[in-house]
């Protein structure tokens, strides 16, 4: 039977009746509005608690409308030209979507605009270019050098507004706009709308701040085959202008440049290595998002009402994991989730209440673009959908105390899909279930800690910036997935932190996974050799390294190996300029407890030039003739290395397995049979789950013996006595 409590349900005025059947039905405590829709009187006053959804940057259109200088702003760069003779001219917003962009040409030209010749990576001086009319017109080009201009631009439609705009099809509704709360009259009327919207809005319970500042970077493109020319969960270039650049400059005595932001037009993509001006530069707007923040949540709490804050749209300043998040004051945090590691990212927020609102979305079309809700259009299976997403996160709140679930968007699109309804409702209550185990106990975790390295470290914790859908290719993010379901305790640390400091006491293990050049991986902060040192000493003397992809990956003059730590690793990398080097011969030895219940390695894509260093190397699997998992014994520590890694059960399965090995402990605890299904041990019980959508027969053993067979339904969750 259905209990109550712990789900937020979208109520939609006009479907009162089905609003308040389904509340009942899943045992919703709170209903929501959502972007485009109200709560009626009869909702308002049926006795639940209320949710009201916040932007406050876009809440007041026509103050906005009547105060156009005062929308928020950010660089973009121009369309590279390449010039045919000794003048060029730039069109400053081709390729651009002059419905989200106009220029800001009245403040900052000359003071923040930087026109650069990208042939020869250099400035151009002030004085050869010029602006008139859209266009900058620069002299003493060089024929075949190609120029781009960074400049200012304001943002006249809100980028969510945009979105639920064309997903939706709302016609003519008007176009929000976004204000900038540096300018203080913006602050101030922030503040005071507030106040007033909290006493108009007596039934209002928690106010939902959907946004609070600033939104992840979002351009949208005028060329229909680049329709988004660029976007980041996690980027901070939408908190650019004159008056924040002017502050910097004061508050810190340093100059930030267009440049730092535009990056040759990678932009501050978090997927990249920050610069020390850019690390600057965050926390210096992570004041100032903080400061208002705490005025705007104390306003909310002099009515007596609490705050939550929705990060997916704009965590941007907010940084939950910076260690000051708690200052602000936030009753509680909502996170849209797609993937375990989401919930993990949620789950370990500094805040009193931490609530998922899950997937799919009641839109017409999903964030992922599936025509999910239109009865009778192939492709739409909301059912299908939502199981799917629910036994893929579930691992990760076996894991770790999750207090709410709930949906958001239109709930009348729900109404002709009964299916749905029942699988919301055993959603609803396995979610209540396992949030009473960890009440009751929590998960019982194994006794290996496992530190990821990042050029970030603890302040992106449990996140490379984005959905895993939407960086289907990156090794880390699958490593985090996989890592949101297991039982290790997780930390994040930083490359220059470690360098400094050396490992953190207390990490047995340490996971180094990406591309090279990332921040994943780390890019040029593995040139200290403070770094490779730390390291090499902590696994020699007793500790595990775990390198996935292109660990450690640096090519730094003078330095013997691509891979820095492939004296740990026991593995190289040749970037074509040892090609002609012969490479040592090896024999594939697949018995090893790395592979042991994970089975064949076939899912490891070969990576071109990978080699073996030492015949004490052992290679696990091999492919192409390239080793694509190997371990090595290392004084008194251990290094396991794979080429990739893939989110999936068995992959998973692996890299546990890896990690064990790596620590040097033999496993214990619970574990299955089958990489398909997880055993927990919380709060008195042993739960044991499903994680797939097919039926699986199922052994569960505590250190090796065997304490039950199950045979398990598609994403089924069965307890078993401890």
């Amino acid at each position: 039977m259905t209990t109550t409590g712990g789900f937020t349900l979208p109520g939609e005025a006009g479907h009162e009746a089905f609003t308040l059947a389904m509340a009942q039905r899943w045992g919703a405590d709170v209903i929501r509005d959502s972007d485009g829709t109200q709560l009626s009187d009869e909702i308002l006053g049926s006795g639940h608690g209320i949710y009201s959804t916040l932007c406050l940057i876009r809440e007041d259109n026509a103050w906005a409308k009547a105060h156009p200088r005062l929308m928020q702003q950010n660089f973009l760069m121009s369309r590279p030209v390449t010039a045919d003779g000794d003048r060029v001219e730039i069109r400053l917003l081709d390729g651009y979507s002059t419905d989200q962009f106009v220029l800001n040409d009245w403040d900052g030209v000359e003071e923040f605009w930087q026109v650069h010749d990208r042939t020869t990576g250099t400035e151009v001086p002030a004085g050869r270019w010029a602006l008139a009319d859209g266009v900058v017109t620069v002299a003493g080009a060089v024929p075949g050098h190609t120029y781009t201009v960074n400049f200012l631009v304001m943002r006249v439609w809100e980028e969510i507004s945009m979105y639920n705009h064309v997903t939706n099809d709302w016609g003519d509704r008007e176009h929000l706009m976004a204000v900038e709360p540096r300018y203080p009259e913006v602050a101030e009327h922030i503040l005071d709308w507030l106040d007033r919207w909290c006493v108009e809005h007596p039934a209002t319970t928690v106010v939902r701040f959907t946004s609070l500042f600033y939104n992840f970077a979002w351009f949208w493109g005028s060329d229909a085959n680049l329709p988004h020319v660029y976007a980041d969960w996690g980027s901070y270039d939408f908190t650019v202008n004159p008056v924040a650049l002017r502050a910097f400059r004061e508050e810190t005595g340093l100059t930030i440049t267009s440049e730092d932001f535009v990056n040759a037009g990678r932009y501050t993509s978090t997927h990249n290595p920050p610069s020390d001006v850019y690390r600057r530069w965050t926390a210096f707007v992570g004041d100032f998002v903080r400061d208002l923040g705490r005025r705007c949540v104390d306003v909310v709490h002099r009515h007596g009402k609490k705050a939550y804050v929705f990060y997916d749209d704009s965590w941007i300043g907010l940084e939950p994991y910076s260690g000051r998040f708690a200052e602000m004051g936030f009753d509680g945090l909502i996170k849209a989730v797609f993937s375990g590691y989401e919930a993990r990212l949620c789950a370990g927020v500094d805040v009193p209440v931490r609530e998922l609102r899950l997937h799919p979305y009641l839109f017409p079309v999903d964030l992922e673009g599936r025509p999910t809700f239109q009865p009778g259009v192939e492709g739409a299976d909301p059912t299908a959908d939502l199981r799917r997403y629910w036994v893929t996160l579930r691992r990760a709140l076996l894991r770790a105390r999750i207090d709410r679930i709930g949906l958001g968007g239109y709930l009348s699109l729900v109404e002709p899909f009964a299916d749905f309804q029942d699988e919301v409702a055993q959603v609803a209550d396995q979610h209540r279930r396992i949030l009473a185990l960890h009440r009751a106990g929590g998960p019982v975790a194994a006794p290996v800690r496992v530190g990821v390295l990042t050029a970030w470290g603890a302040l992106r914790s449990w996140t490379c910036s984005g959905h895993l859908h939407e960086n289907p290719d990156l090794s880390l993010l699958h490593v985090l997935e996989s890592l949101a379901g297991l039982g290790f305790d997780v930390s994040f640390h930083r490359l220059d932190e470690v360098a400094e400091h050396g490992v953190p006491a207390g990490v047995d293990v340490l996971v180094n996974a990406g591309p090279q050049g990332t921040a994943w991986s780390g890019g040029d902060g593995w040139a200290d050799p403070r770094l490779v040192a730390a390291i090499t000493t902590f696994v020699r003397g007793g500790g595990g390294l775990l390198g996935v992809e292109q660990p450690s990956a640096a090519d730094v003059p003078g330095r013997l190996h691509r891979f820095q730590l492939a004296e740990v690793l026991g593995v190289d990398q040749d970037g074509g300029d040892r090609h002609v080097l012969a490479r040592r011969r090896f024999v594939v030895d697949p018995d090893h407890p790395v592979l042991a219940a994970a089975g064949a390695a076939d899912d490891l894509p070969p990576l071109p030039g990978l080699h073996v260093l030492r015949d004490d190397v052992r290679v696990l699997a091999a492919a192409d003739g390239v080793p694509v998992a190997t371990a090595a014994q290392v004084g008194r520590g251990r290094a396991v290395y794979l080429s990739g890694h893939r989110h999936g059960p068995a992959s998973a399965r692996r890299l546990e397995d890896a990690l064990w090995w790596a620590s040097g402990r033999e496993r214990t605890g619970l574990t299955t049979s089958d990489p398909g299904a997880t055993a927990v041990e919380i709060g008195g019980v042993v739960l044991v789950s499903n994680d797939t959508l097919e039926p699986r027969t199922v052994q569960v053993l505590r250190d090796g013996v065997a304490l039950a067979t199950l045979d398990l339904a598609p994403a089924a969750l069965h307890e078993l006595p401890v």
